[in-house]
């Protein structure tokens, strides 16, 4: 979707290059979200370190997923629009210039007509 939009995306592979702690709050601070909303839930850690307790901080948080980087939800897209966690896919229209790309299918073979902005 992103090239269809006319942008070459720039791709960070995150397990092979993790983010740092500065990263993530940084990207985290310009969503406006916290550290749980990019948790990943179904990776095997997650569970493992016991990660639904709410006794986790926020920093502690953002700890595990440096040390574990599987644990961070993805894709997390940024434009000059904004980031976010664009799952399922289509979110990242939200923060696309250009969302008159016709009609998408995705890998599940869902097919997503965007909207042109006005």
């Amino acid at each position: 979707m992103i090239r269809r939009s006319g942008e070459e995306p720039v791709i960070i592979e995150y397990l092979k290059n993790p983010p740092t702690k500065k990263d993530l709050k940084e990207l985290l601070k310009t969503m406006g979200a916290k550290p749980r909303d990019i948790l990943r839930e179904k990776a095997a850690p997650y569970e493992e370190l016991g990660l639904a307790e709410a006794k986790w901080s926020d920093d502690q948080l953002l700890d595990f997923m440096i040390e574990n980087p599987i644990l961070i939800n993805r894709p997390i897209v940024k434009t000059p629009l904004g980031v976010r966690l664009c799952r399922p896919s289509e979110k990242v229209l939200d923060i696309l210039s250009n969302t008159d790309i016709g009609a998408f299918t995705k890998e599940d073979g869902e097919v997503v007509l965007p909207k042109a902005k006005k």
